[in-house]
């Protein structure tokens, strides 16, 4: 994984990506696929994830990941 990962942070730097916007797209994909594991379930998600549910409700927001299949519980 480390070279995959190191692959792609090189493909990053070359086409020009700025560093917040590598960021946050990082955490909107990792949010949403631990988000699509709980079955939607934010307090879960935020478990495994390692933060406060009330700021992976504000990130969801922010990334609009918000759908009928992802809840508050």
């Amino acid at each position: 994984m480390k070279d995959q990962l190191e692959g792609l942070v090189t493909q990053m730097v070359d086409r020009g990506i700025l560093f917040d916007e590598a960021v946050g797209e990082f955490e909107k994909r990792f949010i949403k696929r631990v988000l699509d594991r709980a079955n939607g379930n934010q307090s879960r998600a935020a478990q495994v994830l390692g933060i406060h549910r009330n700021t992976l409700s504000r990130k969801i927001d922010e990334y609009k990941l918000a759908s009928k299949n992802h809840h508050s519980r």
